[in-house]
């Protein structure tokens, strides 16, 4: 297939930006950072489903960002975009991403060269998987960018991957430099990428450099992320919720005037504090000053030819990589493997500990448990199309773990896990004036038996092992062993907690049996605040589970609740 290129691409100028992932509980909020200090950045870059739907639908800043663009323009960084991998987007899927981009006024579309998602379903918290640095990379990434770009009526702009394992003979940017030759698209160079290169690969930061295409480079992006050593290696994790090193600083203080073509930089700021973040973009903001250039006009391809896939199954030989399903001995690059995997299990294990935080703890602690989970049959299924999420596939394995390897611990906190969520198919009333009722995130609930000492010792095992770790550089698992003794230990009789609703997940919150009564009560209907007993008000607003409705005209002045503990 050959789509002819006609119209000549035109950039406007973006300056200094910062990233988003439009959700109003994410910080730094970019607009109430903005509203404060005018003109400490000029525009918004933000990730959001490719759907223009689906972002309104999902993304909770998305109704500000929509009424504000006019005054401040933003870029769209999809990110759930394959840009390597064994099948390329559907048609469909590309037209929705062209109309959200044209929709927001976005002049060009970025994304980093790798394997996001399979069949619609992201590997778990993003962390996409790079392409061998060598030819069948090469032909794989440029079948998929001309793939992208014949949907698109904007540039697609190429970034280069973050980089653990060494894999292909190519440095990075000899790699991206190919790339760009054989597709005449756009680059986009984020600096922390470029660094876990250069540092798993043991070259200097500037390494490569000389040879690269700057003058093609119309975006940079500059974020955190943490440098840790194994044995004589050194490797770059990419985490935009750390501090900004001080070498990328450095690093695009001494490219901006050599990047002619530059039309943004754009600082990741996922996480960053407003007070943080304000700290960094002010540096940016001395670097690269507010004020208007002129637009810069590139001539697209004349045409994109677009080659097959390769059609082999080597991006699933680097899944099956990087989450423990081969052993690391037999990769190109064993101790970057090895690092690559420890990134994804953390966020795997992350990610799970908000819906499973004990059983993942009792079935899932130790490295090896883990990677029993990330090698299943369950979890593999999970990016073929099966349609499920992370945690569904996770109660799946537990449960058939449990059934060839009885655990009574194990069992009982499973089953608790599993019974959190249906606490909230019920709905609660709000408490009227003089009343007290249930907060809207808070259920009551029930269980045969007393598993509150586990709850207690999941969250104190965890801290004193944390602690040690600190201290001494590793971290002992061995005692786990002391949560498992406490999981088969169950109190007999029945118990009543209540449960939080977290985004996402669900908390288990141990509460005194007057408070749990109370809970009970408030799920049915309000209660009037003055017949409640003080001691039990105080230890449900201290831990946030109930609200007051209009207390005027209460005869008990809530002067005299005293908090508890």
């Amino acid at each position: 297939m050959t789509q002819a290129v006609s119209d000549a691409w035109t950039l406007p100028w973006r300056g200094l930006g910062l990233s988003s992932n439009l959700s109003t509980s994410d910080v730094p909020q970019p607009y109430r950072l903005l509203d404060s200090s005018p003109g400490l950045f000029d525009f918004v870059e933000y990730s959001a489903p490719l759907s223009l739907d689906e972002a309104r639908a999902q993304a909770t800043l998305f109704p500000e960002m929509w009424s504000r663009r006019s005054d401040v323009p933003v870029l769209f960084h999809p990110v759930h975009l394959n840009l390597w991998g064994p099948e390329l987007e559907p048609v469909a899927v590309l037209e929705a991403l062209d109309a959200h981009a044209r929709a927001v006024g976005s002049p060009w579309v970025g994304n980093d060269v790798g394997w996001w998602h399979s069949g619609g379903q992201p590997f778990p918290g993003y962390l996409y998987i790079s392409p061998p640095f060598n030819e069948a990379g090469l032909t794989d990434c440029v079948a998929h960018a001309l793939h992208v770009q014949s949907q698109l009526s904007m540039p697609l702009v190429l970034e280069n991957p973050a980089v653990l394992a060494r894999r292909g003979q190519w440095h990075v940017l000899d790699f991206m430099a190919k790339l760009h030759a054989r597709t005449g698209l756009p680059l986009l160079l984020d600096l922390g990428h470029l660094f876990s290169h250069q540092l798993s690969s043991g070259l200097p930061l500037e390494a490569g450099l000389d040879g690269f295409p700057l003058e093609q480079v119309v975006e940079i992006h500059i974020a955190g992320g943490v440098v840790s050593r194994r044995g004589t290696r050194a490797f770059y994790v990419d985490d935009h919720t750390q501090p900004v090193r001080e070498e990328l600083f450095n690093l695009l203080e001494s490219l901006l005037p050599r990047c002619p073509a530059l039309r943004a930089v754009t600082f990741e700021g996922d996480g960053h504090p407003a007070e943080m973040a304000r700290l960094s973009l002010k540096r940016l903001r001395r670097m690269i000053p507010s004020g208007a250039r002129p637009p810069l006009s590139l001539r697209p391809p004349e045409s994109l030819a677009l080659p097959p896939l390769a059609g082999d199954s080597h991006p699933w030989e680097l899944f099956d990589a990087g989450h423990g399903v081969v052993s690391a001995t037999e990769a190109e690059d064993p101790e970057g493997t090895l690092a690559d995997q420890d990134f994804r299990l953390a966020v795997v294990a992350e990610t799970l500990d908000k819906d499973w935080p004990l059983s993942r703890l009792l079935l899932a602690g130790t490295r090896e448990q883990l990677v029993d989970f990330t090698a299943s049959k369950e979890y593999r299924k999970l990016f073929e199309g099966g349609g499920r999420s992370l945690s569904q596939v996770f109660s799946a394995w537990a449960m058939r773990r449990l059934r060839e390897r009885p655990d009574e611990g194990a069992s009982a906190a499973l089953s608790l896990e599993m019974l959190a969520p249906t606490a909230f198919m019920k709905a609660s009333p709000p408490p009227g004036p003089g009343q007290v009722g249930l907060m809207d995130d808070v259920r009551p609930a029930s269980f045969p038996v007393n598993l509150s000492e586990l709850v207690f010792a999941a969250r104190t095992v965890r801290r004193h092992l944390t602690a040690r770790a600190w201290a001494c550089g590793s971290l002992d698992l061995s005692g786990l062993e002391a949560l498992g003794q406490v999981a088969r230990r169950p109190g007999a009789e029945p118990w009543s907690f209540a449960v939080r609703r977290k985004a996402p997940g669900h908390e288990v919150v141990d509460v005194s049996r007057g408070l749990a009564e109370l809970l009970r009560e408030l799920g049915a209907r309000p209660r009037a605040v003055e017949s409640v007993p003080p001691e039990v008000l105080a230890e449900g607003l201290k831990h946030r589970l109930i609200r007051l409705g209009d207390t005027s005209g209460v005869e008990r002045p809530l002067a005299q609740v005293r908090p508890v503990g």
